[in-house]
């Protein structure tokens, strides 16, 4: 009898620490195009026309406003995505027109950090960010924090929960373990 309890026990160990070790990862950061944010500032340029050309924050609909293109959606599209669309709503109104959009400042573009941290808030995100970087933007853990029970919650297509060790990110000697953890716009960090 007890060779059979200590096999089940055995098999069930085994059977746990198997799932541990299924659990979701975070996609590998892909190199993307920038695309427009709610809250960006853009410079619209119309060649020889000032009184369209103007420098504007991007609204929390999404959209921007201008003389005689009207009503234009910039948030999602890329730069050149949204001066192809702004020339088409010119045209009728001007011959020939050559757009440019420049992107003055990103603000939509932010990471979140909750929980056991010194300082949870909101953080611009401004090129590659990692999860140990994004923490010690929230001024590093509090005495409380469980390091290896963080779990980043992503939005979109790779849309999720992700538990991730902060042991293994910072000390683990296995490479494939200590691979570093990027985060994305919209990315919330929850360390508990």
């Amino acid at each position: 009898m007890k060779k059979s309890a200590f096999g089940l026990a055995a098999v069930a160990v085994m059977l746990w620490a198997g799932c541990a070790h299924q659990a979701k990862t975070l996609p590998q950061l892909k190199d993307e195009p920038f695309r427009i944010g709610r809250e960006d500032v853009i410079e619209v340029n119309v060649w020889g026309n000032e009184q369209v050309s103007r420098a504007m924050p991007v609204r929390p609909d999404g959209f921007i406003s201008l003389p005689l293109a009207g009503e234009v959606k910039a948030e999602g599209k890329t730069p050149n995505q949204l001066a192809d669309e702004i020339k088409a709503k010119l045209t009728p109104f001007v011959q020939e027109p050559r757009v440019a959009v420049t992107v003055r400042e990103v603000n939509s573009s932010r990471v979140y950090v909750t929980g056991e941290v010194t300082k949870p808030g909101s953080y611009p995100l401004r090129g590659k960010l990692s999860l140990v970087q994004a923490v010690a933007l929230a001024g590093g853990f509090t005495d409380f924090a469980n390091k290896d029970g963080i779990l980043v919650i992503r939005q979109g297509n790779d849309g999720g929960k992700y538990p991730v060790r902060y042991s293994d990110l910072v000390e683990s000697d296995d490479e494939a373990k200590k691979a570093e953890v990027y985060l994305m716009p919209g990315d919330t960090i929850v360390v508990p």
